[in-house]
């Protein structure tokens, strides 16, 4: 059986961090627009995260409109040694259902300020540009982050949703730490960003890594394999993720203690070469032009 590269990445050479991280967008309210309906049970699902080992949470300063850097503040603070809260700017909100790249200089430095505010830190470990916003030259944005970082404000940098000639253009300003970018086992459109990300030692953070839910649903293209792991198919997705690349962090969220549990526990599984080439044969691509975040 075939085990994960690694079971820890060093992100930005300096922080170790458990592969299977989580991602806290579930934990805002419907449309990801203010604070979740039920504020309890999602502060008890982010220390439940904490309390099974994730050691890697991902938010933005445009989840909740920010209530969910303050959740997580309220929930974790004070935070645990080796915890990294990552979080990210240069989208904006005008209404639930827009997302607006926003890479202004001056309003990127505002919402580190913000964020460092609401998740109550003095430095931001991995502060990542949300989306390179086409109407701002893209070295002022890099420049922006490569200003906080030396003031001390943010330790690492990173980057979302972009190519691999956009990595290569911003290390031309900045030490890029991870790239963000849309990534699971029926959508490899990525596959050349994890490759660059590997062979740079750059933390490639997989989102949708259950493409919404779709793996994991019944009918799902990975049953069989489950099956016959006795698991579930969205814990083989996960699991082909970690064996992909021992640069890829998969960053499933959910708001279910249950389906959090069951997240985790897909850092165990091992499969076999021949479950592995039965899954690399499923691989496609599809447009994610309605995914905004």
């Amino acid at each position: 059986m075939a085990q994960p590269g690694r079971t820890t990445f060093p992100l930005g050479g300096d922080l170790s961090v458990h592969r299977l991280g989580f991602g806290a967008l579930r934990l805002t309210g419907p449309g990801y627009w203010g604070p979740p309906e039920d504020r309890e049970a999602a502060i008890s699902t982010a220390r439940l995260a904490v309390d099974l080992g994730v050691s890697f949470i991902d938010t933005a300063d445009s989840y909740g409109l920010g209530s969910n850097e303050e959740l997580l503040a309220e929930a974790l603070r004070p935070y645990p040694d080796g915890l990294v809260i990552a979080t990210k700017a240069g989208q904006c909100r005008p209404r639930p259902d827009q997302w607006v790249p926003c890479g202004r200089p001056e309003y990127l430095r505002q919402q580190a300020e913000l964020s460092l505010r609401r998740l109550r830190l003095d430095r931001i470990d991995l502060f990542q540009l949300h989306r390179i916003d086409p109407k701002v030259p893209a070295a002022e944005q890099f420049g922006a982050l490569g200003e906080l970082q030396d003031e001390g404000k943010i330790r690492h940098i990173g980057l979302s949703k972009v190519t691999v000639r956009e990595v290569e253009a911003a290390r031309e300003h900045i030490t890029v730490a991870s790239v963000q970018n849309v990534y699971n086992l029926t959508d490899r459109r990525n596959d050349e960003v994890v490759e660059y990300c590997e062979k740079h030692e750059i933390a490639f953070i997989a989102w949708l890594p259950i493409a919404r839910g779709a793996l994991a649903a019944g009918g799902s293209p990975v049953a069989d394999i489950a099956t016959e792991l006795e698991v579930s198919a969205g814990q083989v997705a996960l699991a082909w993720l970690l064996h992909r690349s021992p640069a890829v962090i998969p960053i499933p969220g959910t708001s279910s203690p249950a389906h959090l549990r069951e997240n985790v526990a897909a850092s165990g599984i091992a499969l076999s070469d021949g479950q592995l080439a039965r899954l690399n044969a499923l691989g496609r691509t599809h447009d994610d032009a309605t995914v905004p975040v």
